[in-house]
């Protein structure tokens, strides 16, 4: 569990079990020493909670020591929100970017994240557990609450060869293709982002060829694969999204 604050300085958490009206949630050391200390909560006030399944509810606290804390929810206040079907596929990058990659994925609303080793990957992946907490805060901090499902690292062969009927597979190509709005059909997407390297020559063969391969182009300049994936992925919510929905 990670620790942020919401607007209106109410505390926001993420609980790794399922939310249900009137059943207490007991949290450990991290949470009482956040909400006690740092938030100087006291047995009464309220705290909002998300667990990626029923939505965010409105709790409050009911017992609060040094080691543990107890929070009672009280009223759904949002359900879980939809998310668009896209994926974000990356191959590993260093350790600080893949992070970035993995927080950014978050905020803007990716349904999973997938590492894909190509020929030319020379970073391991982060570890599952990281990115998932480096996720876990993002969705606090952006007010998600929903997570991106982590998928296990595949390779670029079994990633193409078991790519899945009706989705497009967004190509970012370095070496140019068509806007994102006229390159992709409107739909389930996964866009699949190189390493540092970029695609190998085969590999690159491998994927103008494949039926559902949609090649973009992400603009004249050479971009980063941190940079790349949030590029596509903006373009991708403009243009497919929900970034077009009245969220007042």
């Amino acid at each position: 569990m990670r620790k942020t604050v919401s607007s209106g300085r109410v505390p926001r958490l993420f609980v790794d079990e399922e939310i249900r009206d009137g059943a207490a949630i007991g949290l450990g050391p991290d949470a009482a020493r956040y909400l006690g200390t740092v938030m100087r909560l006291k047995v009464g006030d309220a705290a909002l909670i998300f667990d990626d399944r029923t939505g965010e509810w409105r709790a409050a606290v009911t017992a609060l020591a040094k080691r543990s804390v107890t929070l009672m929810p009280e009223e759904r206040v949002r359900e879980r929100e939809a998310v668009p079907d896209v994926v974000l596929a990356c191959a590993p990058i260093r350790k600080a970017r893949q992070e970035m990659v993995a927080e950014k994925a978050c905020e803007l609303g990716a349904r999973a994240l997938v590492p894909v080793l190509t020929e030319r990957t020379a970073q391991a992946p982060v570890k599952a557990e990281r990115l998932s907490a480096i996720m876990i805060e993002a969705a606090e901090q952006c007010e998600r609450t929903a997570l991106p499902v982590l998928a296990q690292a595949v390779s670029f062969a079994d990633f193409l060869g078991g790519f899945p009927e009706g989705r497009a597979l967004v190509f970012c190509d370095e070496e140019g293709g068509a806007a994102m709005a006229e390159a992709v059909p409107a739909g389930p997407a996964t866009i699949l982002i190189g390493p540092e390297g970029g695609f190998s020559d085969a590999e690159r063969r491998a994927l103008l060829a494949h039926p559902a391969a949609a090649r973009v182009s992400l603009g004249p300049r050479i971009l980063r694969a941190d940079t790349a994936a949030i590029a596509a992925l903006t373009l991708w919510q403009s243009a497919f999204g929900d970034w077009q929905k009245d969220h007042g």
